[in-house]
């Protein structure tokens, strides 16, 4: 996980770590359409770097992000000026997004910088928001911003924005990126996609994570559930079921994170993924789970 590190100006450099789906349930659809899910998100060390730069005229600017994504729809940028509506600061930024978290990947990477952003401003702005107003304000970004301000490993219903806290046991994963990028509203808009898995209950998880895998010596905490979306998004990009394919053929139990297109497995303890040949086209980095957000109880002094 990259350090929280201050710079000369005032400014910072701060972490945005991705998360992992442990599983993805989609359990119905509210009055407005909107699907209702049940998953546990996972923080992971892999995380994009997100500088903070403040500055007097009131500007807010990109200096560096995704160069195919305009600064209009980059949600670390609308991230501050939705902050900056919400509380009429009339301070400014210059922010630059440093990207480690493949986009269109289902591992929330934009939804991180997003809450990264809004966790900063609010010390770098003096605003002093509660965890809960900054949850409100991101939720109206993105489902997924919530669970990043809210910085625990959780247990999410509702669109992803109802958390509670779970202990998970610790764990290493292979992350699968398949060269491709998935649409998460195509995805949500497939005919094809399940929407009635039974719900589940915060407990019924939490007694799963207590039994080791046989002969393991580690709970597989992948073990648990399944993904709905997982074979929507195999059946539609072939590379998501190679990806998927290739992790089975290699004994390792495989499952696609959020819409995808990322996939991940959980590592026997002490494995060395650096001896696995991957599918042309296709990276993958070796990540560990995260119980806490860097930045939870981020007590630095302000310059």
């Amino acid at each position: 996980m990259p350090p929280i590190r201050w710079l000369d100006d005032g400014g910072v450099v701060l972490p945005a770590p991705a998360k992992i789906n442990l599983f993805l349930h989609i359990v119905g659809r509210r009055a407005d359409g909107r699907h209702r899910l049940q998953t546990v998100f996972r923080l992971l060390d892999l995380a994009d770097e997100v500088e903070l730069h403040p500055r007097a005229d009131g500007r807010i600017e990109r200096s560096a992000g995704m160069a195919d994504l305009p600064p209009e729809q980059d949600l670390a940028v609308r991230a501050a000026l939705a902050l900056r509506a919400a509380t009429g600061c009339t301070a400014g930024v210059t922010l630059a997004v440093r990207k480690a978290i493949p986009a269109g990947g289902g591992l929330g990477g934009g939804s991180s910088d997003a809450a990264t952003v809004l966790l900063g401003l609010n010390r770098l702005w003096r605003l002093g928001l509660a965890r809960e107003r900054l949850m409100e304000i991101g939720l109206a970004l993105g489902a997924d911003v919530p669970f990043f301000i809210y910085g625990r490993s959780a247990f999410a219903e509702g669109i992803g924005e109802l958390l509670r806290a779970v202990d998970l046991p610790p764990a290493d994963y292979l992350v699968v990126f398949p060269g491709t990028s998935v649409p998460t509203a195509e995805i949500f808009s497939a005919p094809e996609l399940t929407r009635n898995t039974p719900e589940i209950t915060v407990a019924s998880f939490s007694e799963a994570m207590l039994f080791a895998a046989p002969g393991s010596g580690r709970q597989d905490t992948l073990g648990f559930g399944h993904n709905d979306m997982e074979p929507v998004a195999a059946s539609r990009y072939p590379r998501v079921r190679t990806a998927l394919d290739w992790l089975h053929a290699n004994r390792l139990h495989g499952r696609m994170s959020g819409s995808g297109a990322s996939c991940v497995a959980q590592l026997p303890q002490g494995a060395n993924s650096s001896v696995l040949e991957l599918p042309a086209g296709m990276t993958a980095t070796m990540a560990s789970g995260v119980d806490v957000h860097p930045l939870l109880d981020w007590t630095g002094q302000l310059p």
